[in-house]
């Protein structure tokens, strides 16, 4: 608790915010599209560069204690975005309604990405059973709740739940900001689908996400928040069961079905 009200660290925290956000918006053309990059991305690169963990020379900023004890602030600082977005769901309703059953069977993504994903895990990069716990799902809290109950998070599966939680955490935000904004440039997929894939059950990539978007189409910001909001509440609602029910039954069967041609 007393490295939560170091005031370095929040000072440190304020300095990064005013640095990013001077810095402002900046579009890079990437020929067939383009990629915006918003004051998070700088954000984050300052606070890996002041992280003592990352950068040995940061410990004299600002020791690792406090580093570790301010993780506990990214779920305080999210809430206001989980709200707005909330607010933001009810004038768009009919609109969200109208997008018809593509709010509920997006889950069935994380199971093409598991096809993908988990072939290149074993064959590619010869992991044992911490493939199921990384390929199942984007393995956010709700996932890591679900693999800690049902295999432990001192197993094989628990590390690669927490494997990928950790670089989601880390890369998440600023991937998903970047491919939205490169996406969206494209003129491809309509904003409302795009939208609705920055639902993925985190709250900070719901946000680079969608604020992407914004920065891209500022004239339907409000139709980007309502169907990024509504689709991260459905994530949150149906993935846990389609994870349970769908995705790792999947998974141990797809591990078992790889292991064996691995062995041969």
């Amino acid at each position: 608790m007393r490295s939560l009200l170091n005031p370095k660290l929040h000072l440190l925290v304020v300095f990064i915010v005013i640095i990013s956000d001077s810095i402002g918006i900046h579009k890079i053309s990437l020929g067939v599209g383009a990629m915006i990059l918003l004051p998070l991305f700088y954000a984050f690169i300052l606070a890996t560069l002041l992280n003592p963990n990352v950068v040995q020379a940061s410990s004299k900023i600002i020791d690792k204690v406090s580093v570790k004890s301010s993780v506990a602030f990214v779920t305080i600082a999210i809430m206001p975005f989980i709200a707005k977005f909330s607010i933001g769901i009810g004038p768009k309703l009919n609109e969200i309604i109208n997008a018809g059953p593509a709010l509920i069977f997006q889950e069935i993504g994380n199971l093409a990405t598991m096809l993908i994903a988990m072939p290149i895990a074993i064959l590619l990069f010869k992991m044992g059973r911490e493939s199921i716990g990384s390929t199942h799902s984007i393995a956010r809290e709700p996932n890591i709740a679900l693999i800690s109950d049902k295999y432990g998070l001192n197993s094989p599966e628990g590390v690669g739940v927490m494997g990928v939680y950790v670089v989601g955490t880390l890369f998440g935000t600023i991937f998903f900001s970047l491919m939205a904004s490169f996406l969206a440039s494209l003129d491809i997929f309509s904003i409302q689908s795009l939208a609705m894939g920055c639902g993925v059950g985190s709250g900070s990539m719901t946000a680079a996400c969608s604020g992407a978007l914004v920065a891209m189409k500022p004239e339907l910001e409000g139709t980007i928040t309502a169907f990024a909001a509504a689709s991260n509440v459905m994530t949150y609602a149906t993935g846990l069961y389609m994870s349970l029910f769908v995705a790792l039954p999947i998974a141990e069967w797809f591990y078992k079905v790889l292991s064996k041609k691995e062995r041969v």
